[in-house]
């Protein structure tokens, strides 16, 4: 009968919070059904899961990848794109477009804020239900729901915010847009409140599993967030602050790991960061550090990303659809730009080296054109030491046949690079002149980097990357941590927000026009005017929603569109 009561309140709750059209036109719950509902800590699990299936969805997933990657420098038409994806890459974006359509997101908040509200309710009449329990519930809920509207304000800038479920019919959910800094501020608030009641890890078992829980928010995940929340707001001693929890977290891990195994031959220090060896000693191959963070997912450098796999009911249709097909080598809807890859095994490429393993695992070649893998190869191998041309790298990948590669959020390299960022825009320098936080960046950036390109013993590590060439100058500083986070995160969903955090901090968009266009060959200059705009790198409302909220008013860089009309005062 407890069975029963669970599969009926499981369908309910799903259809409830995800049967309407968007957020704002929500139909509130029965009360008398919701209070059959919440009577146990069961039905909190039962929501709170929901809230991840609810990001694994294709509609979340693909506006994910949409909007935080292909306005960029990485990505262009591949096979068969939509026209509304071929209209984005042309920066022809209309208010009618289904990429500006955020209801998958307000669905996802809704059932957050659901949990958030009733959880101590349940937590009350449930003895079973601990009070620590559910507030690790609700701080489970609120990281997940800092995350929709991160991206949101990063896609739109402005945008309706409210931490209310709708569950009443007295309820008006016909909101304005609340500026793009409270927002970030309000999320900020919330998450320092509750960032202590999440769970620091879950152990699963005695096993080195108990170290692969990623796939759930823990108090790890929520410093990671903090730390990117922190970046966008200029706040660089707390951005710091929180990305150095995440590092001495991963240094007690593997002194934890070591301590328990006596070795582990896969994970070496870099400085003093573990990271993932891209050539395991006695390997004679390279590229075990993507096949570990890209093709099996969950390592130990995650600290948090959706889990997939091929037998589950949702899959990661971004991957399957946009970076390959459904079966092996096939070619997606979006291709890579030739700059990114071409030329790289010969040494003339400007963003890669060639001894950069990076360039090979995330672009393939394929009719001379190239194509985003990262993800799409379940594992790779190859020789980059004495590479001469394509050729001799002796590459050799296995594709995956379904969409089952992870989704990553945030990883060790993320917190690296966050924290190299910010000691850049810091700046501090000594009493004797010297530029600190500059060379401590560099030396955080070069560890990310020299992971990448030199798999030879920790003893007989040389740099390519010279500290004395960079320290000297902030311009530098800054397009160094650029491109290596361009390397770094290639295809990852980030560069399009990277672009936009520095256009804000610049306070113009040129340094973005003149990086996003990099890919055209055609109406370059047509496509930099518009992106001279500064309301025109962050996306239109979409005409759905303009329709049902009278008070969302359209960003100007739209108000000459096909839907303008809607954008007036009535």
């Amino acid at each position: 009968m407890k069975t029963f009561k669970h599969i009926v309140c499981s369908l309910f709750i799903a259809t409830a919070l995800t049967g309407c059209e968007d957020f704002f036109d929500t139909l509130p719950m029965n009360e008398v059904v919701l209070e059959n509902f919440w009577t146990d800590k069961n039905d909190v699990t039962s929501v709170v899961n929901s809230c991840y299936e609810s990001l694994e969805s294709e509609d979340c997933l693909v506006r994910m990848g949409v909007w935080g990657e292909l306005r960029s420098d990485n990505l262009k038409g591949g096979s068969n794109p939509s026209d509304e994806i071929n209209q984005i890459l042309k920066e022809n974006i209309l208010p009618s477009n289904s990429m500006c359509n955020w209801k998958v997101f307000y669905q996802t908040i809704n059932r957050c804020n659901t949990v958030c509200h009733y959880a101590p309710q349940v937590q009350a009449i449930d003895p079973n239900y601990t009070e620590s329990e559910m507030r690790a519930n609700i701080a489970e809920v609120s990281a997940l729901r800092a995350l929709c509207y991160f991206y949101l304000i990063r896609t739109f800038r402005d945008v309706p915010y409210t931490t209310q479920p709708s569950i009443d019919d007295a309820q008006n959910y016909v909101l304005p847009a609340t500026p793009f800094n409270d927002v970030l501020d309000s999320l900020i608030t919330d998450l320092e409140s509750i960032k202590n009641d999440a769970v620091r890890r879950y152990y699963l078992d005695d096993s080195p599993n108990a170290y692969q829980n990623s796939s759930r928010i823990t108090r790890v995940a929520i410093w990671a967030i903090l730390a990117d929340l922190y970046l966008w707001r200029g706040d660089w001693d707390n951005c710091i602050k929180y990305c150095d929890l995440v590092l001495d977290f991963k240094r007690q891990q593997y002194e934890d790991m070591l301590d328990r195994d006596g070795l582990v031959p896969d994970i070496d220090l870099f400085g003093d960061i573990p990271m993932i060896l891209e050539k395991p000693s006695g390997n004679t191959v390279y590229g075990h550090s993507y096949n570990e963070i890209f093709g099996y997912g969950n390592s130990f450098e995650s600290l948090f990303e959706l889990y997939f796999e091929s037998n589950q009911r949702q899959l990661n249709t971004w991957v399957g659809k946009y970076y390959g097909g459904n079966n092996n080598n096939t070619i997606g809807h979006l291709g890579a730009p030739d700059f990114l890859r071409q030329d790289v095994a010969i040494g003339t490429n400007t963003l890669f080296k060639k001894i950069d393993g990076r360039a090979y695992a995330s672009i393939a070649m394929e009719n001379q054109s190239y194509y985003p893998r990262k993800f799409y190869y379940e594992s790779v191998t190859f020789n980059t030491q004495s590479v001469t041309a394509e050729s001799s790298l002796a590459f050799s990948g296995s594709s995956r046949s379904r969409e089952d590669a992870n989704f990553i959020f945030y990883r060790l390299s993320d917190a690296i690079l966050m924290k190299a960022e910010a000691l850049i825009q810091r700046g501090t320098i000594d009493t004797s002149g010297v530029a600190v936080d500059y060379q401590r960046a560099f030396h955080l950036i070069n560890t990310v980097n020299k992971r990448a390109i030199d798999a030879s013993p920790i003893s007989s590590r040389v740099d390519t990357l010279k500290m004395a060439d960079y320290v000297t100058s902030k311009v530098a500083m800054e397009d160094l941590l650029m491109e290596e986070r361009h390397r770094e995160f290639l295809f990852e969903g980030k560069r399009w927000f990277d672009l936009i955090r520095m256009a804000r901090r610049d306070g113009n968009n040129i340094r973005l026009s003149t990086l996003a266009t990099r890919k055209y060959i055609e109406n370059v200059n047509a496509i930099k005017i518009k992106l001279a705009n500064p309301d025109r790198i962050y996306f239109p409302y979409a005409k759905s929603e303009l329709k049902v909220n009278p008070l969302l008013k359209q960003n100007p860089a739209y108000s000459n569109t096909e839907d303008s009309e809607l954008t007036t005062n009535k």
